[in-house]
């Protein structure tokens, strides 16, 4: 029997710190066709839907032909959790194992996205959600986390990478997290947990405006479309390499 995997592409229409969000333009598109975009071309998924409290986004979906739900209006609130949204969805969208693609990662790319899926599949997860390592000296409540301050200070590449949850994709086997909300009341981190490390241009997070420009400014940047590193002339010296 093949797995049934469906993506999930939230999109609440009440956004706070940055007013409907997934409909800001980036680059001259909606900042939701992104994640649309690189969800359809990973070629990975059996239906891959928008799921919103408002029907405006219904048109979102018919523009980029993808599926559409509508999820019932007491589930758009800033109060509502990720849990009831996807425990909703689960019961409304029957599949084998859900991925929750954030539409405000928008420099996410249908490859990291198969890699996500290959990782979850062949690791038997129940729940996952992407991470960015920082290989930085951490405190948490004056406290370090990752390094010791009575001792010589670490070079940063030496430091154990702390985890940052950036949540780009989160992906759930269906039946365990039904089951666990039925237990517990909660299951977005529940049973045998992965935590996936992305690239730091999907962990780019889009909730205010000045994320919109920083984002916007690299999707527009000429520099990006090209791999190759350039250096000062003074470099190649160093390197005893002429340019």
């Amino acid at each position: 029997m093949n797995t049934k995997i469906y993506a999930m592409i939230p999109a609440r229409a009440g956004s706070e710190r940055l007013k409907i969000k997934n409909l800001s333009l980036l680059a001259g598109k909606p900042l939701i066709s992104y994640s649309i975009s690189s969800a359809k071309k990973s070629n990975v998924f059996n239906k891959i839907i928008i799921n919103s409290d408002n029907k405006i986004f219904k048109k979102i979906s018919d523009r980029y032909g993808v599926d559409f739900y509508l999820r019932p209006k007491k589930l758009g609130g800033s109060t509502i959790t990720s849990d009831e949204v996807v425990l909703d969805f689960i019961n409304n969208n029957e599949c084998d194992i859900l991925v929750w693609i954030n539409p405000i990662s928008p420099l996410q790319t249908s490859s990291e996205i198969n890699d996500v899926i290959r990782y979850f599949i062949n690791n038997n997860l129940n729940s996952l959600i992407t991470v960015i390592e920082r290989q930085a000296h951490c405190v948490l409540n004056q406290k370090p986390i990752n390094f010791v301050k009575e001792h010589k200070f670490e070079k940063t590449q030496d430091l154990d990478p702390v985890r940052e949850m950036v949540y780009s994709i989160m992906m759930w086997k269906t039946s365990s997290f039904i089951k666990e909300m039925d237990s517990t009341g909660y299951a977005i981190l529940h049973g045998k947990v992965g935590y996936y490390p992305v690239n730091k241009l999907s962990a780019l997070i889009v909730k205010t405006a000045e994320d919109l420009k920083l984002v916007n400014y690299i999707v527009n940047s000429d520099t990006l479309s090209n791999n190759q590193i350039e250096y000062d002339e003074l470099a190649y010296k160093i390197i005893g390499i002429n340019k």
